[in-house]
């Protein structure tokens, strides 16, 4: 989200974030600085002193989308869980701060829960004319069939997200984004770009990335190369996983598994693995120059694909920052 806010010329001088881990990619790539603190622990005070003076200020929140997510839909919600009451902290640093601009995002179903109602009647009653929808990716030139919710407020006056710059047929594709990095194999790493590297395969998931066809499921593979759930009644619905992706198609939604190939879409449409670290990231539409490797620490995969599978797509940080650059110079008289 700050990285898409800055491509959009918007300042942003802080990123508050629990994951240490975060602080390197963050402040290399962003210039502003990284507080590793819970927003629990933040104060308004605290929030009010990182602003400029004279500025119009902006607070843009992005709570953990997995307490809310599809695949928590099948079981009860988890009250106790730490990440879902921050977007209530959330709600109590715009009250504390009330910033000219209020931002945040989340998955769709969060909707549907009274934390969302809540959050946006608090900013009603302070004074915030609000606007939200869902918004599929694609629509904005983001290369995967993924939608989020997307909140914008304002104390200046009525808002809202820029139009869609998408029709389907000028979608983008995984082609477009990926299609000219260099071959690598299943556990393997270019010499050019430590982040273009895939992790293995056991013996079993090879056959079965060699049977997958792209936009197929594992329903293409022999009947013996079939997990057991899957040869279950129950467990038919669950198609998308081991399975390839599609040249002329946006991807998948990039989750923090995207780098292994049973927890989703995530086979490359013709090479035998899965996605790397590389290709993930600008699938999330970070550019290229992204560094996320930081040379004083070993590289851990699983951290770095944390950070890129959580991340907002860049692209739509900039569509948001795009839109609150409107927003400000119309009801700036400029």
């Amino acid at each position: 989200m700050t990285h898409g806010l800055i491509r959009s010329g918007i300042a942003v001088v802080a990123g508050i974030d629990i994951d240490r881990t975060c602080e390197y990619a963050y402040t290399k790539n962003n210039g502003a600085k990284f507080i590793c603190k819970s927003i629990a622990d933040v104060t308004g005070d605290d929030v009010k002193s990182l602003f400029p003076k004279g500025r119009v200020k902006m607070l843009v929140g992005c709570a953990p989308c997995q307490p809310f997510s599809k695949h928590t839909q099948k079981s009860s919600y988890d009250r106790t869980d730490e990440r879902w009451m921050l977007l209530r902290e959330f709600s109590r640093l715009v009250r504390e701060v009330l910033p000219e601009i209020v931002s945040m995002e989340n998955v769709p179903l969060l909707a549907k829960h009274s934390v969302f109602s809540d959050f946006t009647s608090g900013l009603v009653a302070l004074g915030y004319t609000v606007a939200w929808r869902s918004v599929f990716c694609p629509r904005y030139g983001i290369p995967q069939s993924r939608a989020r919710l997307v909140l914008l407020a304002s104390r200046l006056g009525e808002i809202g997200l820029l139009p869609e710059t998408h029709s389907p047929p000028e979608y983008p594709t995984v082609m477009d984004y990926i299609g000219s990095l260099e071959h690598i194999t299943a556990g393997g790493v270019s010499a050019a770009d430590p982040l273009h590297r895939s992790r293995g395969l056991s013996s079993i998931n090879m056959r079965r990335m060699r049977q997958s066809k792209p936009g197929g499921t594992w329903a293409d593979w022999k009947p013996e190369l079939r997990a057991k759930c899957h040869r279950k009644k129950s467990g038919r619905t669950y198609s998308a996983v081991y399975s390839r992706m599609a040249w002329n198609r946006p991807g998948p939604t990039i989750t923090t598994q995207f780098f292994t190939f049973g927890t989703g879409r995530f086979g490359h449409p013709v090479q035998d693995r899965a996605l790397s670290l590389r290709e993930g990231a600008l699938l999330q539409t970070f550019p290229v120059a992204y560094d996320f490797v930081n040379p004083s620490v070993r590289l851990s995969t699983e951290r770095i694909g944390m950070q890129i599978g959580n991340a907002v797509p860049v692209r739509l940080g900039e569509i948001v920052g795009l839109s609150v650059q409107r927003h400000v110079e119309a009801t700036s008289g400029r």
